[in-house]
């Protein structure tokens, strides 16, 4: 997905960047950059690899190089960024949040009309904040090219712009599938992906940008470009899995949406008597434990940690790349409590069950060290549709997804037609799906959080809410 962090101020606020971009480093695992103006050394930019390595260690002592009373930086689940633009509206760094479906069609179409040229990485591929800056550019101001740009991608598009006067541009997606927020302390504003960042830098939460709002932030004054839009789709994937526990979306906080999400859950079981015998609850860590608080404090079926996952050297369970050492490492990392695990009923909430790869070999291990029955627990519905707004997922097919290659497998292409009713565990298709899945990973049963019961626990309306990903809604 990736995150953002600015800041422009009457001091140097390249350390409140750096930690505030640090503070996004949940939000991506691919690279991080920071690119600051100032009044003598003009613009600066600082871009590195953070696969192997986190973002405060590759940019230790970036202060004894960059300076600026203006900075903005990212972390970037896909292109590097920030990038510095020398255009018909000046030189400006900008970062981006969001997905560009359509990049080919635009990139030829502006080719087609220019004559002009865009870098191209080694894959051959066009770095998606170049190309929107280049539809950004394409009209004699900033406000109608970001709008300009919204309208031609097919996709969603959230960014920060770093100007040469020291002033920082940032505009929500038309949609507000992402958030932006604004603080401010005594010498200027900020502007950031998630709300604890800049708390954390005692910075005082002022507004949170409404979808498509563009703002211009100075140290002085925030001015709206661009009002607000009325209609909203934001992601309910920030809530169940990518959020960090502090933060809060549309005055949402993540872990008391997480927890509120495992009650409704175990209310639901309860209803169909489904929480008999079991002797724990615990969540797949870590976004799947305040799902699994919430469950263990409505069911009153007690809370424990079967297994630890061990993070001093292994912070990210999906840092690396590669599939095969992401998995390596998801095992590598669970250590047993084999007292919780031995002849136990246990029950897990996991945030979301997506290709299901990494949770079988979870569950053949508490099977291993003598659990009697794992039974799971989704915090979100079957994943039918491959994220084209975010990019939560790396998959590039839907039959990635567990739960569409088992209607496949099921019914072949015919299932495609009964999506609702395969999400819905009270019908046949439902009860077959969960069925086939329990058998394939190892589950004694499996239920999901239904979609009501997911928009309960956000407690927005539904249609704010982008529900793509389970039923193609978005």
């Amino acid at each position: 997905m990736g995150g953002f962090f600015g800041a422009t101020s009457t001091r140097d606020v390249v350390l409140d960047v750096f930690f505030g971009v640090d503070y996004h480093s949940h939000l991506g695992t691919r690279r991080g950059g920071m690119a600051a103006v100032d009044e003598k050394k003009g613009f600066q930019r600082d871009i590195h690899n953070i696969e192997n390595s986190p973002f405060r260690t590759k940019f230790a002592g970036v202060t004894d190089e960059m300076h600026g009373n203006a900075c903005i930086g990212c972390i970037s689940d896909s292109d590097p960024q920030p990038i510095l633009i020398r255009s018909n509206l000046g030189t400006y760094a900008i970062t981006i949040v969001g997905c560009i479906n359509n990049s080919d069609e635009l990139v030829d179409e502006f080719l087609s009309g220019s004559g002009g040229h865009f870098n191209t990485m080694t894959s051959g591929k066009i770095n998606s904040t170049e190309l929107a800056a280049a539809l950004i550019n394409q009209k004699d101001n900033f406000v109608d090219g970001i709008h300009y740009a919204q309208e031609k991608i097919d996709g969603s598009l959230s960014l920060l712009i770093l100007k040469e006067d020291g002033t920082i541009i940032a505009a929500r997606d038309k949609l507000g599938r992402t958030p932006i927020l604004i603080g401010k302390d005594s010498d200027g504003h900020c502007v950031s992906f998630e709300s604890f960042a800049f708390e954390k830098l005692d910075y005082d939460f002022i507004k949170e940008l409404g979808p498509g709002e563009i703002v211009q932030i100075h140290p002085d004054w925030v001015d709206t470009l661009a009002k607000p839009q009325e209609k909203m789709k934001i992601c309910a994937f920030l809530w169940s899995y990518y959020g960090y526990p502090t933060s809060r979306y549309e005055g949402v906080n993540v872990e008391v949406m997480r927890t509120k999400n495992g009650a409704v859950m175990a209310r639901e079981d309860k209803q169909n008597g489904l929480c008999d015998g079991i002797d724990y609850v615990s969540g797949i860590p870590d976004s799947g434990t305040p799902h699994a608080i919430g469950y263990a404090n409505e069911s009153g079926i007690p809370f424990a940690r079967p297994f630890i996952k061990y993070t001093p050297t292994w912070p990210r369970s999906f840092m690396p790349t590669n599939q095969n050492e992401r998995n390596k490492v998801a095992k590598m990392k669970m250590i047993p409590v084999h007292d919780l695990i031995q002849d136990k009923s246990l029950l897990f909430v996991d945030d979301s069950i997506v290709r299901g790869t990494q949770l079988r070999e979870t569950v053949d291990f508490l099977y291993s060290h003598g659990a009697k029955e794992v039974h799971m627990r989704s915090a979100c519905p079957p994943i039918m549709y491959g994220c084209k707004y975010l990019n939560f997922s790396r998959n590039t097919s839907d039959d990635d997804l567990i739960a569409r290659r088992v209607i496949h497998e099921l019914e072949g292409e015919e299932g495609d037609k009964h999506i609702e009713e395969y999400i819905d565990a009270s019908t046949e298709r439902g009860k077959a799906l969960r069925k086939a899945i329990c058998e394939r990973l190892h589950f004694a049963t499996l239920e999901y959080q239904s979609i009501a019961g997911l928009i309960e626990a956000i407690g927005l309306p539904e249609d704010c809410v982008c529900t793509y990903c389970w039923n193609g809604k978005g």
